[in-house]
């Protein structure tokens, strides 16, 4: 490699006549100001070297009788890629400490490798801290058959019994329940209430056309939803291109009525207005209604892609509804599956469907334990989902 050192008034003018000497591919090593004693060189001292000769040949004086074999040292690519390499080893060494540190309390003399790791891939999914915290620790806990003395936990962990132990402490911490309807009593009836925008009624006709046509029960779709511009005539189109009823209410005493005079039907669906934050409070009877009917199974549909802070507050303002399900849709939207898990956890409600996508009934999925480890474990690698 050829190293030169240009001189000049300026900085900008040794770079110029470098480039000119050496050409575009001409790389800048260093530049300062000219020490005094060559100060008449130049104010400025600039040194490059030429990239275009790293990869040529060392010139080869000969050898004499007895001379060790002379040092070829690596082409400047090759070099450089090696100390990358090196510099990406140090800085996941360092990822893997700042996260134990993240993890221990103050008390702990430290955590091991598959802590740290099942830990990092927690918080990653966005499981909150505290729970992240619980999971790993009572995890090492199935691993050594107890907990451990105070101020100290597991250090070391067989990797394949710490992800079993890992997915069945997760598994123990939600429920999955892909039904419709309150227990063997016919019609079965399921409510389904959220946000704005969340996707109820295309999760609504998705949920009948799997439940019910596929499986050749009679439908019937009733709709509250009157708030929203063409929110009926939307599901009035779906119910005609399906061959099922569909009928229009404004009123909770005519939905009860409704209700009465279909009895004959096995699956009734009822979609209700998406109801923001603050328009829960004006929602009164229809919260009384669902609440207080014993016969009405009601589903929360949330979109995955909201915020965890969001999501958290969101259903529990939506509890004066008194839903008996958590169905999550947009899970194409996100790359973070924690806030699913942590609100089953949270709240101890059974998650009940999944949505991936617009496309009917193609994108409805019913949830699974199975499904939602491989979901918010998906971040701890694929022995933690082997293992579920």
């Amino acid at each position: 490699m050829k190293i030169k050192s240009y001189y000049s008034r300026t900085v900008e003018d040794a770079i110029a006549a470098a480039r000119q000497e050496m050409g575009p591919e001409a790389m800048l090593m260093n530049s300062r100001k000219t020490p005094p004693e060559v100060r008449h060189l130049g104010e400025y001292e600039v040194v490059f070297a030429d990239a275009a000769a790293a990869g040529a040949p060392a010139e080869t004086l000969p050898k004499l009788a007895g001379e060790p074999a002379p040092v070829t040292r690596a082409p400047l690519g090759d070099r450089l890629s090696t100390e990358v390499a090196e510099l990406k080893k140090e800085l996941e060494g360092m990822r893997r400490a700042i996260t134990r540190t993240a993890y221990a309390p103050a008390q702990w003399i430290g955590v091991s490798q598959d802590i740290s790791d099942a830990y990092a891939a927690l918080t990653a999914a966005e499981v909150p801290a505290e729970l992240a915290r619980e999971i790993v620790q009572a995890a090492g806990d199935r691993v050594n058959g107890t907990h451990p003395p105070a101020g100290r936990t597991t250090q070391k962990a067989d990797s394949p019994v710490f992800q079993r132990a890992l997915t069945e402490e997760v598994a123990s911490r939600f429920t999955a329940d892909a039904t419709l309807g309150r227990g063997p009593a016919q019609p079965r009836i399921a409510a389904l209430v959220g946000p704005p925008g969340s996707g109820k009624t295309t999760t609504l006709v998705k949920l009948a056309v799997t439940y019910g046509l596929a499986a050749r029960r009679p439908v019937l779709l009733l709709s509250m939803d009157t708030y929203r511009v063409a929110a009926a005539d939307q599901l009035r189109s779906y119910a005609a291109i399906l061959g099922v009823g569909f009928q229009l209410l404004e009123t909770v005493s005519s939905l009860a009525q409704a209700i009465e005079e279909n009895r004959g039907k096995e699956l009734i669906f009822i979609d209700t207005p998406g109801l923001a934050y603050g328009d829960l409070e004006d929602s009164e009877s229809l919260a009384h209604f669902l609440a207080t009917r014993g016969d009405i199974d009601t589903h929360l549909v949330l979109p995955a892609s909201m915020k965890a802070a969001d999501l958290s507050r969101m259903v529990d303002a939506f509890e004066i509804l008194r839903p008996r399900h958590l169905l999550f849709t947009k899970l194409d939207e996100t790359g973070s599956y924690g806030p699913i898990f942590s609100e089953a956890a949270r709240t101890g409600k059974p998650l009940s469907f999944f949505t991936t996508g617009q496309r009917i009934p193609e994108d409805l999925e019913a949830a699974s334990p199975e499904r939602v480890l491989d979901l918010v474990l998906q971040g701890a690698g694929c022995r933690a989902r082997s293992a579920a």
